[in-house]
């Protein structure tokens, strides 16, 4: 096939396109073109190799800073494997598209049993794949916090009930005094091996043994405690460091930490969700604190010096006089802790002015003096019952 298209646009991408763009199209577009999602179709057989030589070629920066240099001639004659031929393709045989899928789907063809890895000689599809007990799930677990240790860091203990390593039989999951003996249905290799022909050539496939489950060994006479799992149920505790910062509803991720993996696997990890207490006076956003002050009229009007309890101990707070209901008051880095990183937010105090309601005569008198003084309008002074009766008569 002649190299003419643009690359870029094969693959639906623009210029600036990082590894990631590249690499989410080239996907998309593989599972829509390759041969076995599309039998009999050459048209897609072709595209399907266009696509893969743009990916190829745009996803290495050497070859990609040629093909932006001297357009698609510069390629000619390398081929995307670098075989030196005028073929663009010579460098993907079956083996190079098959590292690919390895790269993308782990070896195994998104479309079923044909598009693994595999080489042209029947080369192994299950690239890396070792025989052996497959890993430990992954635990959960919730984690109460005091809202003053979200913010400065606490190391806390947990308490799981998880997989451990089965003590009676060392793990192996055989019954002590025996052994776990190689598997008659995979000889010990832990996979069943698949070999057909595909339009690429030879294609290899591998699945776990479903009788060993992997491992490559079956267990004659299991062990009576764990039942041949290597494995039993047993609570932990485990110390969490809480770094300082973090936030309601943030999960730390402990490796190694979660259920032990069966017959001596390797454990699976355990994931922390943190639940923290909200605090009786402070509002948390992002990384600034929130309160709300009250003030009574005569302290926001005549001005007062206050102590104010923060997060790091109490600080002496001065208002003016005159404060408005509404000012804000900022203290720089007496917030959150920035989460793995420096520096803190801030704690801002919105002032609410309180209005008495539940003046007495002489207050009200009091007020009522002021008002005039100040030439200010306010409703009159209510009546008594008696006035309000001889009112009634006139």
């Amino acid at each position: 096939m002649a190299v003419t298209e643009d690359f870029y646009a094969l693959l639906g991408v623009g210029q600036q396109a990082n590894e990631d763009e590249l690499k989410k199209a080239y996907r998309k577009l593989a599972r829509e073109l390759h041969p076995d999602a599309n039998p009999g179709d050459p048209e897609a057989e072709e595209r399907f190799k266009a696509v893969t030589l743009a990916y190829e070629t745009l996803r290495d920066p050497e070859r990609r800073r040629r093909y932006d240099m001297f357009g698609p001639e510069a390629i000619r004659g390398t081929g995307a494997g670098g075989s030196g031929t005028a073929d663009p393709f010579a460098g993907f045989g079956a083996t190079g598209l098959g590292d690919l899928f390895d790269a993308f789907f782990g070896g195994a063809s998104p479309f079923g049993a044909g598009a693994g890895a595999g080489g042209a000689g029947g080369a192994g599809a299950r690239r890396g794949g070792r025989p052996g007990p497959p890993p430990g799930e992954d635990s959960e677990a919730v984690l109460d916090l005091d809202f003053a240790d979200a913010v400065f860091g606490v190391e806390q203990e947990i308490s799981v009930r998880i997989p451990v390593p089965c003590s009676v039989c060392d793990a192996t999951g055989a019954r002590p005094g025996t052994s776990p003996v190689t598997c008659t249905n995979c000889n010990g290799t832990g996979e069943l091996r698949r070999v057909r022909q595909s339009i690429l050539g030879q294609m290899v496939t591998a699945s776990p043994c479903t009788r060993c489950g992997g491992t490559g060994q079956e267990i004659a006479s299991p062990c009576g405690e764990c039942r041949g799992q290597g494995r039993r149920n047993e609570e932990r505790t485990f110390m969490v460091e809480v770094p300082a910062g973090v936030d309601n509803g943030s999960t730390l991720r402990l490796p190694g930490r979660g259920a032990a993996g069966p017959r001596g696997g390797p454990p699976g990890d355990l994931y922390v969700h943190l639940r923290v207490h909200p605090h009786a006076r402070m509002q948390r956003s992002g990384n600034d604190l929130h309160h709300e002050l009250h003030l009574a009229m005569t302290q926001a009007s005549l001005g007062v010096t206050m102590p104010f309890e923060t997060l790091d101990g109490s600080e002496e707070l001065t208002f003016s006089p005159g404060t408005q209901s509404g000012q804000v008051v900022r203290l720089r880095g007496r917030g959150v802790p920035v989460l793995q990183g420096r520096g803190r937010g801030d704690l801002l105090i919105t002032v609410v002015v309180d209005v008495p309601t539940d003046l007495t005569k002489e207050q009200e008198e009091l007020l009522r003096n002021l008002a005039a003084q100040r030439e200010e309008t306010v409703a009159p002074q209510e009546a008594g019952l008696f006035s309000k009766i001889r009112h009634a008569f006139k």
